[in-house]
């Protein structure tokens, strides 16, 4: 296997939902254009990087093809991406772990590569990825060793990846608006509309 490209940083996909958009269906396992969700991503970063997670709290033996290792949630009840990304940094061994939602299949390796270089321009911070002004707190690089801030702020109640990644001073990483790599395939409609050509 050549060397990594994103040298030092694990990569986490979240997939951990209750899919309630998807009347309950695992989104990451939703076909795709033919293809589960996860492995339109999974094409993309398994080439990236030496340690591939998948956060999931059900299916672990079907998402087990498409990761290194998979990581469940600490505690039931699907308590939301915090909880996944929580899991995922306790197991991560990169300096880095970039997070990416299950349901993004049109991501490339431009973005992924962009993020990571944000995260090495300033590597003590977490990254979140910014479009106009919305942010998209599920595309962010997380400094594995902040996993014990994290760690504390879920202890204290804390339920938001966005707040927590604020709070921990995240920087923006500012993309266009209408960035379609940044699409949420997460209801059957979504899906529809971005079934066709790259372009749409």
């Amino acid at each position: 296997m050549s060397p990594a490209t994103l040298a030092h940083c694990s990569i986490l996909l979240l997939a951990g939902g209750q899919g309630s958009r998807m009347g309950g269906q695992d989104k990451g396992l939703v076909t795709w254009r033919g293809k589960p969700m996860v492995a339109w991503i999974h094409q993309v970063a398994r080439p990236l990087t030496d340690e591939l997670l998948i956060s999931c709290n059900r299916n672990q033996d079907r998402y087990t093809r498409f990761a290194d290792r998979v990581v469940s949630d600490a505690e039931p009840g699907f308590l939301g991406p915090l909880a996944g990304i929580r899991a995922g940094l306790a197991a991560s061994t990169g300096r880095w772990t970039l997070v990416l939602p299950c349901d993004a299949p049109r991501v490339d390796e431009a973005l992924l590569v962009q993020m990571y270089e944000a995260a090495r321009a300033d590597p003590d911070r977490p990254v979140m990825i910014r479009q106009g002004d919305r942010w998209q707190p599920l595309f962010c690089v997380i400094p594995t060793q902040m996993a014990c801030q994290l760690e504390a702020a879920w202890q204290a109640g804390e339920r938001s990846n966005y707040r927590v990644l604020e709070r921990l001073g995240a920087r923006a990483l500012n993309l266009e608006p209408y960035d379609q790599r940044l699409a949420n395939l997460n209801t059957p409609e979504i899906m529809a509309q971005h079934a066709s050509g790259p372009g749409t």
